[in-house]
């Protein structure tokens, strides 16, 4: 911009010719320019006065907006600040097949303090440590007059105990909103459950994760948001599985074991309806992985893998009479001992030189079920086995399932088939032998075993004939009616089953002389069968006569029984009352 000189020559030569006065002419020039000053001030001074009036109108139609939009909605409380709103702190609850609860979510609180604004952090610490009695109060006090300007108290604290801390009055102790996971049941199904934790945390939100069992198999599931906190319903029957963990801890009891477990499983569609370990744990305060085989954390129904002894011999015979090797009636070769290079196979009692398939199995042979696998052959027998499912991890939806691998010979002799056909040499879990039985229950058809509700699951492809697999049934009805399994009948129910005792591996190498597990596999009704059961028992002992007795027809058969017993109503198996023979009477119609 050109100034204009407020005493310009030309004028001021002008004026001095004419007599007048110059410096009148700066005062002009300079009054015009605060003139032109003056207008340009007011002008944008105008301006932004607009500018800001249209600015307030419009702050003020957005928040008259916003009021009038919060005004006609429906009152909520937020759920998270922004600080927690990244943190998935909602997870959804677990049933059982009848939509009972087994776990859940609870609102709660955790205690944190900012030590900057406490008042009186001694009589804090004091207060705290009298409210939890874990606390130290002295620990609590070199926390609080430390450096740090936040400090985790308690994770989670009762609605008595946030009122007695807040009772306390110190601003410097604050309390953040959460939820926390809780089983209602206590210990009831902890195995499957598993339990869970706290995962990242904010003063506002915490993240829950599960840490075993289902938890955290369907950890990703549960935390879905797309799911709507739909809750994941499994196959278990808590009143099923009440009943189960109760007759099976007696029986441990009883029978002095250090360990138990069962399954129960639905034969046609692989639905597991109860699966219990003892000793077992509460999910709600779950304790450290520690003491391996030996900790109530450890799932003997599911990791465990044990040798099962002559639970196995129904699969070789089953096997033979598929490939058409023999037949109920078949006499086998029981001559014993049976002898295979430096090996010896021996029977329990002396069985005499020979009998039938059907008496291998009633009676207990090893040196019978090691004939016919013979008969069989190794390759043959793997291939058989692979497909009951005894050779590979049980597809369960529990995180423990993935541990699940059988123990198996390193090479798969003929003298390790022998073995194998009696339940030595080969380490499964009772999961495992829950399918391979509810393959021959019913029918021959492949289950796949899951925890999940899934009643509409039909069996997969044939394993055995369906001939080969009512023989084998039928000869198994006899082991409870006429063998080893007597104890394991129950009045109006027909159970059909095959005890196993097998010595227990010596860490040190070899075998305990006077440890066993105990097993009885079984299922019922055997006409029409609906369900299997396996109960296992570690070093069981049975006091009651003058001698202890630890075989499986005598510590696990009786517990199996109790079972079926209690959980056979519940699960709407009706009893039938079977009509004894008649007794020679002709009956005449009287007049």
């Amino acid at each position: 911009m050109i100034r204009t000189p407020l005493r310009p020559l030309a004028r001021i030569l002008d004026a001095r010719g004419k007599g007048e006065n110059p410096d009148a002419i700066e005062h002009e020039n300079l009054r015009h320019r605060h003139e032109e000053m003056r207008d340009r001030a007011r002008i944008q001074a105008e301006g932004r006065l607009l500018l800001l009036g249209v600015t307030f109108l419009a702050l003020f139609v957005l928040v008259g907006g916003r009021m009038a939009l919060i005004a006609g909605s429906e009152p909520a409380e937020p759920r998270a600040s922004a600080a927690g709103a990244q943190i998935r702190a909602q997870r959804a609850d677990i049933l059982d097949r009848r939509g009972r609860i087994l776990a859940t979510n609870m609102e709660t609180f955790s205690l944190y303090a900012q030590p900057p604004q406490m008042i009186d952090p001694a009589h804090a610490a004091d207060r705290l440590a009298a409210i939890f009695p874990d606390l130290d109060s002295d620990a609590l006090l070199a926390r609080f007059t430390g450096k740090r300007k936040f400090l985790w108290i308690k994770r989670k604290i009762s609605p008595e105990q946030k009122q007695a801390v807040h009772d306390i009055g110190d601003p410097g102790l604050l309390f953040g909103p959460r939820e926390m996971r809780l089983y209602p049941n206590g210990q009831l199904a902890a195995h499957v459950l598993g339990g869970a934790r706290f995962g990242r945390e904010g003063v506002n939100a915490a993240e829950v994760v599960g840490v075993a069992g289902v938890e955290k198999k369907l950890d990703e599931m549960l935390r879905d948001p797309a799911r709507g906190g739909a809750p994941v319903r499994l196959s278990l029957d808590l009143t099923v599985q009440a009943a189960v963990e109760r007759v099976l801890s007696g029986g441990m009891s009883l029978m002095n074991a250090m360990g138990a477990a069962a399954v129960v499983m639905d034969v046609r569609t692989g639905e597991v309806v109860s699966v219990a370990s003892l000793p077992d744990f509460d999910p709600n305060d779950r304790p450290s992985a520690v003491g391996g085989t030996e900790s109530p954390v450890f799932n003997r129904a599911v990791q465990g893998v044990y040798e099962l002894g002559s639970t196995f011999k129904i699969f070789a015979v089953a096997q033979a009479m598929d490939l058409g090797l023999l037949t109920p009636e078949t006499m086998v070769d029981t001559s014993g001992p049976l002898k295979w290079g430096k090996f010896r196979i021996r029977d329990f009692h002396d069985y005499g030189a020979e009998m039938t398939a059907s008496e291998v199995i009633v009676k207990s042979s090893n040196i019978g079920a090691a004939r016919v696998a013979q008969q069989i052959g190794a390759e043959r027998q793997q291939e058989f086995l692979r497909e009951m499912g005894l050779l590979d991890p049980v597809p369960l939806e529990i995180i423990e399932a993935g541990g699940s691998q059988p123990l198996l010979p390193p090479r798969w002799s003929e003298i390790s088939a022998m073995t194998i056909s009696y339940g030595h040499g080969i380490s499964v879990s009772p999961l495992h032998l829950a399918t391979a039985y509810s393959i021959i229950a019913n029918g021959g058809r492949q289950v796949r075993p899951t925890i999940l509700a899934q009643p509409g699951r039909t069996p997969g492809k044939r394993v055995i004939s369906p001939e080969a697999a009512a023989a084998a049934r039928r000869m198994l009805r006899q082991v409870v009616t006429e063998g080893t399994a007597s104890f394991g009948e129950v009045a109006g129910y027909a159970v059909a089953g095959k005890t196993g005792t097998a010595d227990k591996p010596d860490p040190r190498g070899g075998y305990y002389d006077d440890k066993v597990i105990a097993t009885f596999a079984s299922f019922f009704p055997a006409h029409a069968p609906r369900y299997a059961l396996v109960v296992t028992l570690d070093e069981p002992v049975e006091t009651s006569g003058p001698e202890p007795r630890r075989t499986a027809g005598w510590t696990a058969v009786p517990v199996a029984a109790e079972i079926i017993r209690r959980i056979a109503p519940l699960l709407g198996v009706r009893p039938e009352i079977e009509q004894p023979p008649a007794a020679g009477i002709t009956l005449t119609s009287s007049n």
